[in-house]
């Protein structure tokens, strides 16, 4: 997908840290505020913001992060003194902040993927039940599905479907386009105007909309390095290209072979004797891409129903890091944050050069995710660009339900006989 593609976040604080006393240095520590909070990041003067709860039990401190029906749990915090430190559970960015009060922290948000100097101003104010603190007056009915263009007109130019749902004011919902979904995104209607935004950990999405009737006009902020218009017509029929159709074998190739590196060592490989005979989905992913995670959870779900019929899965992993063992590290820590039973390997850096060059038997390589279905005599019988994950409603479902079939159908085709 052009911007990707999590989840429930949970920051546990030791359970000594947020006290009234330090019990090290008897240095008084402020104590935060149970109940709901609002973070504001800071974008080019814009708020992007997004709601949490920050509660204490006997194991300590949690905070989950509400997008939608989603929730982002994460688990890895040091604080010293009013200073925290909260690490995202599965990509590489953080929290770095100073607690003010009892209700306030301030401080920015790093994400390492983007370079070491990318990071976002944020404030945190507990107290704080609205995501967007607007003046919620009758406004537009957005419910429904859209046609919806971004940067119309120039090179950059690509399509999507916003999938909307409002009940009053509150407005949730994505956008899909051919590569994957924008996942949870939360806001308001307030009058003739929309106002969605989302934080998953490794990216942070805000849209705002001048609503019309049956029409939308806009801009998208993503994080502090993109922004583009768009604008929408509502339109139920509206559909995109094929997933199916965007990617496919190159010609003179008739199977998927590859050889690449396990994160846990060893060499897979097609021609490994396990895969002999059996259905088999290649994933070509990475750990850093939100909508890779939402098609990891399905795919090692349909590994779970369907292994002991036959079925395996492979991922091949394109990673941003240009060290192969920091690569290796992230994977082990993706695999074990997500409980992935099948196996992962290591094909390189992701950019599309790479890319193609290790996988020179497809055409048309343009997303993470792609799914390559091979059934039992090791024939390609699908190849699926992209992934449009729960945050997409329906339209998940009905490819959860579909893939179900599929290959449920595929298991139940034996393997040819050799020499029959």
């Amino acid at each position: 997908m052009r911007v990707a593609g999590y989840f429930v976040a949970v920051v546990v604080f030791a359970a000594g840290l947020l006290g009234c006393v330090n019990p090290n240095t008897s240095e008084v520590v402020t104590e935060l505020r149970q109940g709901g909070w609002r973070m504001e990041l800071d974008i080019h003067g814009r708020p992007l913001p997004f709601l949490f709860d920050l509660d204490q039990d006997s194991a300590g401190w949690t905070m989950v992060v509400k997008n939608g029906e989603e929730r982002f749990v994460v688990n890895d915090i040091v604080r010293s003194g009013d200073t925290l430190r909260i690490r995202m559970p599965l990509y590489d960015s953080e929290f770095r902040g100073m607690v003010v009060n009892d209700s306030t922290i301030r401080g920015h948000w790093y994400n390492y993927l983007k370079g070491p100097e990318y990071h976002i101003p944020f404030v945190a104010r507990a107290g704080r039940t609205q995501r967007f603190e607007k003046n919620l007056a009758p406004g537009g009915v957005v419910s429904g599905n859209w046609e919806v263009h971004f940067s119309g007109g120039t090179p950059d130019a690509y399509d999507a479907i916003g999938i909307f749902s409002q009940h009053g004011s509150r407005t949730t919902g994505t956008f899909g386009t051919e590569t994957g979904d924008y996942r949870f995104l939360d806001g308001v209607v307030s009058g003739d105007s929309l106002f969605l935004s989302g934080f998953d950990g490794s990216h942070a999405f805000l849209f705002a909309a001048r609503v019309s009737g049956d029409s939308m006009s806009g801009r998208y902020w993503s994080g502090i390095h993109w922004e583009e218009p768009w604008v929408a017509v509502r339109n139920p029929a509206f559909t995109l290209r094929n997933q199916d159709s965007l990617t496919a074998l190159r010609e003179g190739y008739d199977m998927v072979d590859f050889s690449f590196p396990g994160i846990d060592g060893g060499i897979i490989s097609m021609k490994d004797p396990r895969y002999h005979d059996r259905v088999v989905m290649v994933q070509i992913m990475g750990s850093w891409c939100p909508n890779c995670v939402d098609e990891t959870l399905l795919l090692d779900e349909m590994y779970s129903k369907f292994h002991d019929r036959g079925l395996e899965v492979i991922a091949l992993a394109f990673e941003k890091y240009e060290d192969p063992e920091r690569a290796l590290e992230q994977l082990r820590r993706f695999r074990d944050r997500l409980h992935v039973k099948y196996q992962i390997a290591y094909a390189g850096q992701a950019n599309k050069d790479a890319a193609t060059s290790r996988l020179p038997f497809l055409e048309h390589l343009m997303s993470y995710p792609t799914c390559i279905f091979i059934d039992r005599a090791g024939k390609v019988r699908r190849i699926r660009t992209g992934f449009y994950g729960p945050g997409t409603g329906s339209h998940y479902e009905n490819y959860k339900r579909n893939l179900e079939v599929f290959l449920g159908n595929l298991l139940d085709q034996a393997a040819p006989v050799v020499g029959a």
